[in-house]
């Protein structure tokens, strides 16, 4: 009797638990959807800014602006951005970001370099201190950046690298690439680099700029800077919201072929226990006969 008892309480935990899961997993795919289509709007603009800045950089070689380094005094400082979630249960998604992002600062470390780390999300807060490494700001972004918060923090970032304070700036984040595709990433926002094969055959002489080159890289530099920033913050909340919907639909299932299982056992300790009735009824009454 306390054995079919204990299982039938595990059958409705097993069935609150797979209930719970089931949900966030319906909320993970709305907000997978809603996060998709941001990012796809913003990937056609942050795509043409590359081509623009391909495009008024015929010769890279020759570039002579703050943001690619030019004239600049080395400070031995770095900033890397890690950007994680604030809430958990979304797989390996916090995992691979912060490994990736520990051996990248290691490996800084070890040549020498200072390395400023600047965080988003709570989880990747959370890591940093738990490994004793210094954190010399948190960023509040949430799980739908706007654009003006994520322009100011690059803002920030240019003004700071521009004054000489920092070598660059890299940001650790889960690229992604499809629904099947996530990739860890260390992506350099600065020194800016151009698109690698894009600013070669033709370039600049296939075109005629009013105002000049110079006046076009001064507006064009920033903004794609900031919209580097801003795609790598979107494709991270993609990132997180797949993943999660992906570990609770595992976990949904689970729960499901867990609760299938007790129901079994179920089933077997009842049939069990009727027989054992049954035989001492009958045993029983064969004593009185």
């Amino acid at each position: 009797m306390a054995q079919i008892r204990e299982i039938k309480q595990r059958m409705v935990a097993v069935g609150t638990i797979q209930r719970i899961t089931k949900t966030m997993q319906m909320i993970a795919t709305a907000k997978f959807t809603a996060a998709v289509q941001r990012t796809r709007a913003t990937q056609p603009y942050t795509e043409k800014i590359r081509e623009l800045v391909a495009a008024v950089c015929s010769n890279p070689a020759d570039l002579d602006h703050p943001l690619v380094g030019a004239d600049r005094k080395p400070s031995g400082r770095d900033l890397l951005l890690v950007i994680g979630s604030d809430r958990g249960f979304c797989g390996a998604f916090n995992a691979n970001v912060l490994r990736n992002a520990l051996k990248f600062h290691r490996s800084l470390v070890e040549q020498g370099r200072e390395v400023v780390v600047e965080t988003s999300g709570g989880k990747a807060e959370a890591f940093f201190n738990f490994a004793k490494i210094e954190i010399a700001q948190v960023h509040n972004v949430g799980d739908k950046p706007a654009y003006d918060t994520v322009a100011a923090i690059a803002d920030a970032y240019m003004d700071r690298f521009i004054a000489g304070e920092i070598d660059s700036v890299r940001v650790a984040y889960m690229r992604f690439e499809s629904n099947a595709r996530q990739i860890p990433e260390i992506e350099q926002l600065l020194p800016m680099q151009t698109p690698e094969g894009e600013g070669d055959g033709g370039g600049s002489d296939m075109y005629e700029f009013t105002p000049d080159e110079e006046s076009l890289l001064n507006a064009l530099l920033p903004q794609a800077v900031r919209t580097s920033l801003f795609q790598a913050f979107n494709d991270a909340v993609v990132s997180e919201q797949i993943m999660r919907m992906i570990a609770m639909k595992a976990a949904t299932d689970n729960a499901a072929d867990l609760g299938r299982t007790l129901k079994r056992d179920y089933n077997r300790a009842r049939q069990a226990r009727i027989t054992t009735e049954l035989t001492e009824i009958v045993s029983g009454a064969a004593a009185l006969s």
